[in-house]
């Protein structure tokens, strides 16, 4: 048994995967959440094969059974940690090996982003900038020119993103308590969040594991209320990251001659998703600085909407597809 004419629409991010399958009507047959794709900690195969398990439950939900074959007509995979050219050659191979689809097509996840936050037929042109666990940006001109950051880490030039924010939150308030630096009340914040008096215990805590390190996440939004409160520190981290954001947009842009153009601007990930006050509002204060024509947009709706677009897209879908896939992820 198995589907044709349709799309397996694949979002890998690095804290969280969607897996959505599509009739050929363009409706939603079946749909999976999971962990997130990291091959770079785990390996190509130990990630590939967590991305099965997702894929096999949305499989389940659609009603199709143990091993039903070919899934869909095509295979569209925005994948976290797909930067390199190589990593897309590798991810590509691994993935149509699975038989999932009679044609794949794989690519960073910010286009997937970027996608969603796009009209559908015409030709698509806009940057999105994706701040989630971590950050990224990628751009589309008309006819088919991209723009692209390596966005591997500190060692590409990043800075940004959930995790980066709660390390910096953490950086300040330890020296805040120890006296080495400015005085900050993330020092009093941050161990509170966790149940505990001061930042030697919770210094203490993350070094032995007592808070695993995935619970940094939870700074993030403790470091906006902190700002939101009006403090300087906190404020200026927040202000670091508004900048970021709008230096990679205007980069973008810039690589792809739509700077003086009326191009979309994309903002997604669950820390710009959030539209912490003071981030929103000085993202776009600097957009109407640097890219006074940029139309920015904040897409709310799950990137796996734009995985799935992007398959239409290859499949030539017609109007009705696009519309009834819009209707099932509305924001």
């Amino acid at each position: 048994m198995g589907l044709t004419g349709s799309v397996l629409a694949i979002d890998a991010g690095n804290s969280k995967t969607d897996v959505a399958l599509l009739g050929a009507d363009g409706s939603v047959l079946g749909s999976a959440r999971g962990g997130g794709f990291q091959p770079p900690m785990v390996g190509t195969e130990r990630a590939i094969a967590g991305l099965a398990g997702i894929v096999a439950r949305a499989a389940a939900d659609a009603g199709l059974g143990e091993a039903p074959g070919v899934l869909a007509e095509h295979v569209s995979a925005c994948l976290a940690n797909c930067d390199l050219p190589i990593e897309e050659e590798r991810l590509t191979e691994a993935i149509a090996a699975r038989d999932w689809g009679r044609t794949v097509t794989v690519t960073n996840d910010t286009f997937a982003l970027l996608r969603s936050g796009l009209p559908d037929g015409g030709e698509p042109a806009g940057v999105a900038v994706v701040c989630g666990a971590g950050i990224n940006c990628a751009g589309l001109a008309p006819g088919g020119r991209t723009a692209r950051f390596p966005a591997i880490g500190r060692i590409s030039g990043d800075w940004g993103g959930g995790g980066h924010l709660a390390d910096e939150a953490l950086w300040w308030a330890a020296r805040s308590w120890d006296g080495r630096g400015e005085r900050t009340a993330l020092a009093d914040a941050l161990p509170a969040h966790f149940g505990l008096t001061d930042m030697l215990e919770l210094i203490s805590a993350l070094h032995l594991g007592e808070v695993e390190r995935g619970r940094r996440y939870e700074l993030t939004p403790v470091l906006f209320a902190v700002a939101d409160a009006g403090d300087a520190v906190a404020r200026a981290i927040v202000d670091r990251q508004a900048d970021e954001v709008v230096t990679m947009a205007t980069v973008a842009l810039s690589k792809l001659d739509l700077l003086g153009e009326e191009a979309p601007v994309v903002l997604g990930g669950g820390v710009l998703a959030a539209r912490h006050r003071l981030l929103d509002d000085g993202v776009r204060e600097l957009l109407a600085e640097r890219a006074p024509k940029a139309l920015a947009r904040v897409v709310q709706a799950p990137p796996v909407l734009g995985a799935a677009l992007l398959g239409l897209d290859h499949i030539a879908a017609g109007p009705a597809l696009y519309e009834r896939l819009r209707a099932e992820y509305p924001g």
